[in-house]
């Protein structure tokens, strides 16, 4: 029994050696460790820094676009606007158009007029206006506005039979939807 006592000493001993060598060589790496902590807190900073620049010139950038977006999105608001107030000009003229048609003798003067009137038009649509006039098309409550159905042999259910007063859009926008009259199908027979 005496040597199995003597063997687990020498068992314990061991590993008590091994930590005398572990003990042994932990100065060593010690004296390392300060030096590369150090350049690892130093590298860890370097890379935090350049994240931080990378964010700050990524929200720099994201902040120019927004304010251009913005400031393209204010004149477009106060292009609308403007144009807002020319369409009763263009409904006016679109009237008078029609009833000096009626009128020969005004003709010269019609036809000055019919130029202005394409003229602004023209001026208009380059600034990105378009004129809704849906005659024929599908009833769209997006675009028109009915203000009243009819019963109709020529034009189907739920498409516009006449366009009262034309709608415009503006850069794709609706600034005012068309009023239109809808069919409403061939006539019922009463029974």
């Amino acid at each position: 029994m005496t040597d199995k006592t003597q063997n687990s000493s020498e068992e314990v001993e061991e590993p008590t050696d091994a930590t005398d060598t572990v003990v042994e060589d932990a100065p060593e790496t010690e004296a390392a460790t300060p030096e590369l902590s150090e350049l690892e807190k130093a590298q860890l900073e370097a890379t935090e820094m350049k994240s931080r620049y990378l964010r700050s010139v990524a929200d720099l950038e994201n902040y120019r676009k927004r304010i251009t977006r913005e400031k393209q999105e204010i004149i477009r608001s106060a292009a609308a606007n403007v144009v807002e107030s020319l369409l009763p000009v263009l409904d006016n003229m679109k009237l008078g158009l029609q009833a000096a048609e009626n009128h020969p003798e005004a003709k010269d003067v019609t036809v000055g007029f019919k130029m202005v009137d394409d003229q602004l038009k023209r001026s208009l649509s380059e600034q990105g206006l378009e004129e809704l006039l849906p005659d024929g098309e599908v009833f769209d409550p997006n675009l028109h506005e009915c203000i009243a159905h009819q019963p109709s042999e020529d034009v189907k259910e739920d498409h516009v039979i006449q366009t009262v007063r034309a709608g415009y859009r503006l850069n794709e926008r609706l600034i005012r939807a068309a009023n239109v009259i809808v069919s409403s199908g061939p006539a019922k027979a009463d029974s």
